[in-house]
C-alpha cells in the first residue's frame, strides 16, 4: 500500500492518523464486531481516560490476562499513551505462575477475561499492588466491567510529558534462573520494530491481516501494529484453532503470521482445509524453527503462497532476520531453506566465540549477538540480569548459538540458553527443575528437549530417584501439572539409576540429548 503518513514516533500515532483521514474505513473485527478507524481509535482514548481515573499515570503499570481479545490491544496503547505499561500475562499460565508475573509487574490494575477470573478470584489475596480488578467478555455484552470504563470515561489524548522511549509494554519471558522476566520494551522499540520487518512486503489494497498468534507472546503484541501502521483491516481470533482461522480466512485476511504446528495441523486436515489455506497470500511464520520435511511439504502445496520464515526475540520486539519469499524457492540454494534469513534494517549481528568474546571467522560457530535499535530498555526491576545479557557498547547476547555465511544469511543451530521452544513457546528448564525437584522421590533431573513432528520440540524429564523411593512417570507429570501450566509440563519421562556428569559435576545435557535428535536436519546440542 502507499503510505503517505507521518511517520510514527508512539505507538498510537498511526491508529490516530487512520482515525482523521480514513475514519468510516473498517480496522478490527472480532468475533462479532467490527469498528472503524475512528471508533476504534475512540475506544482507545476512552480507555486512556479510564486509566487516568483509576490513577495510571507515568511510569505505572497495568497487566492483562485473557486470550486474544481487541481490548488488550486497547489497554496497551492507552496505557502508552499516558507513559504507563501494559503487562500481558500468558493466560495459559498456573495460578501461581499468574500470581508471581502480576506481582512482579507491580501492576495497579488488572484486566482479566471472564474465563480467567475464577484463577484470579483464586489468588486474589496475594495480589496486594493491585487496586482494581476489571472483567472482559468476548462479545462485550451486558455486565462487562470493561464497556462499562469506556462508556463513563472521558476520551483523553496522550500526555504531553510521554516520550518514546517510555516503556509502553511488559512481556514476559520464561527465566533462565527459574522465575519468568518482565521483558521491558519501548514505543521506539516497537516502532522500529514495525519499520524494519516491513523491509521486502506490503499489504496490497484489499488485503486484511490475521491476528492470531497470542498477544502475551512478542510475535502477537508486535503483528497487531503491522495492520494499525498500514491502516489495513485485521481481523483477531479469540484462539488459533482450526475454525477460527478458517473464519478469519473466509472474513478475507491474507496475511498472516503463525508458528509451524498450524501448519502441520493445516495439512492433515484434508483436502478442503488445505485448499482454503491456499488462499493466504504471504504466511510469516517463526517462534519454532519449521521441521524441513514440514516446510517442503508446505511449498508444495501451496504453490502460489509467498513464505517468509522470521527470527528473533521478546528482548527485541520480535524479529531480526528474515528468509524473504524468493528463497524459500530458489532452487540453486536449497541449503538456505533451514537458515533465519539475513538481518532485517537497522539490526547488525556477529558471531562470538562465548568463551574469548572474540568474533569468529566467516562461517565460524559461535553466539549470536545482536545490535538494535528494537532492543528492550531491560529487565523489570533486574538491572543486574539485563547486565548480562547487555553488553556496555550496546550489543545483545541472545544465547542462540550459530553461524553467518558469506551472504550474511543467519543459521541458528543450538543455544546456550537452556530452553525448549514448543509450538512457539519458550520454555526453560530451570523452571521445571525446579518444580521437579520438590518431589519427594526425585534425586537428580534434568530437563530436555526433544523433537517433535508437529511442535518441533517436546518437554522430556530424565530423572533419578532416591534410594529406595518410587515413582511413576504419570505421578511425576502430575506433580508438575499441580504448579506449572500444561505446556511446560513433561510430556515423557525417563527414570535413570544416575544421570551422566562431567569431571566438574555438571549433568552432560548434551548425552542425554543425542540420541534423540541425531538423523534430524535440525540439531540442539
Amino acid at each position: 500500500m502507499t503510505d503517505t503518513a507521518p511517520a510514527p514516533s508512539f505507538v498510537d500515532d498511526r491508529l490516530a492518523w487512520w482515525a482523521e483521514t480514513t475514519p468510516d474505513v473498517e480496522a478490527m473485527t472480532y468475533l462479532s464486531r467490527t469498528w472503524t478507524w475512528a471508533e476504534w481509535n475512540d475506544r482507545v482514548r476512552r480507555a486512556a481516560g479510564g486509566l487516568a481515573a483509576l490513577d495510571i499515570g507515568r511510569g505505572d503499570v497495568v497487566a492483562f490476562l485473557d486470550k486474544n481479545h481487541p481490548a488488550c490491544v486497547e489497554i496497551s496503547l492507552a496505557a502508552g499513551s499516558l507513559g504507563a505499561a501494559n503487562a500481558i500475562i500468558n493466560w495459559r499460565l498456573a495460578g501461581d505462575e499468574v500470581d508471581y508475573a502480576v506481582n512482579d509487574s507491580g501492576a495497579k490494575v488488572l484486566f482479566v477475561g471472564t474465563e480467567l477470573m475464577p484463577t484470579v478470584e483464586a489468588l486474589r489475596d496475594r495480589l496486594p499492588n493491585v487496586r482494581h480488578i476489571i472483567e472482559v467478555t468476548p462479545e462485550g455484552g451486558e455486565g462487562d466491567a470493561y464497556e462499562v470504563m469506556l462508556a463513563n470515561a472521558t476520551p483523553m489524548s496522550r500526555a504531553a510529558e510521554v516520550e518514546p522511549e517510555d516503556v509502553c509494554l511488559v512481556m514476559y519471558s520464561s527465566g533462565t534462573t527459574g522465575y519468568p522476566k518482565g521483558v521491558m520494551l519501548t514505543h521506539a522499540n516497537m516502532v522500529q520494530h514495525t519499520i524494519n520487518v516491513h523491509d521486502g512486503w506490503v499489504f496490497e489494497p484489499g488485503d486484511k491481516s490475521m491476528v492470531s498468534m497470542p498477544l502475551f507472546h512478542v510475535g502477537g503484541s508486535s503483528w497487531v501494529l503491522f495492520g494499525i501502521h498500514d491502516g489495513v483491516p485485521s481481523v483477531m481470533t479469540r484462539d488459533p484453532d482450526a475454525a477460527s482461522l478458517a473464519g478469519a480466512i473466509m472474513a478475507g485476511a491474507v496475511v498472516t503470521f503463525l508458528v509451524p504446528a498450524v501448519l502441520a495441523q493445516v495439512l492433515q486436515g484434508g483436502p478442503d482445509a488445505i485448499a482454503l489455506f491456499g488462499r493466504l497470500k504471504l504466511y510469516l511464520y517463526g517462534a519454532a524453527p519449521m521441521p524441513l520435511p514440514l516446510l517442503r511439504a508446505a511449498l508444495a502445496a501451496w504453490p502460489n503462497t509467498k513464505f517468509m520464515q522470521v527470527y528473533g526475540l521478546t528482548e527485541v520486539a520480535g524479529v531480526v532476520t528474515h528468509l524473504m519469499p524468493a528463497a524459500h524457492r530458489d532452487a540453486a540454494h536449497p541449503e538456505r531453506l533451514v537458515s533465519a534469513g539475513q538481518p532485517v534494517p537497522g539490526c547488525e549481528v556477529r558471531i562470538v566465540d562465548p568463551d574469548t568474546l572474540k568474533d569468529v571467522p566467516v562461517g565460524g560457530h559461535g553466539e549470536v549477538w545482536l545490535k538494535t535499535p528494537q532492543l528492550m530498555k531491560g529487565f523489570l526491576g533486574k538491572p543486574e540480569e539485563t547486565a548480562k545479557v547487555i553488553t556496555e557498547d550496546g550489543w545483545f547476547r541472545t544465547g542462540d548459538m550459530g553461524r553467518v555465511d558469506d551472504e550474511g544469511f543467519v543459521f541458528v543451530e543450538d543455544r546456550l540458553k537452556d530452553m525448549i521452544i514448543s509450538g512457539g513457546e519458550n520454555i526453560y528448564s530451570p523452571e521445571i527443575e525446579r518444580v521437579l525437584a520438590e518431589h519427594p522421590a526425585v534425586m537428580e533431573v534434568a530437563i530436555i528437549g526433544i523433537p517433535d513432528e508437529r511442535w518441533g520440540e517436546t518437554v522430556k524429564a530424565v530423572v533419578s530417584l532416591r534410594p529406595d523411593a518410587k515413582a511413576s512417570e504419570d505421578e511425576l507429570i502430575g506433580w508438575c501439572r499441580k504448579s506449572l501450566a500444561a505446556f511446560k509440563c513433561p510430556k515423557s519421562v525417563d527414570i535413570l539409576e544416575m544421570l551422566p556428569r562431567n569431571p566438574t559435576g555438571k549433568i552432560l545435557k548434551r548425552e542425554l540429548r543425542r540420541p534423540y535428535w541425531e538423523g534430524h536436519d535440525r540439531k540442539i546440542v
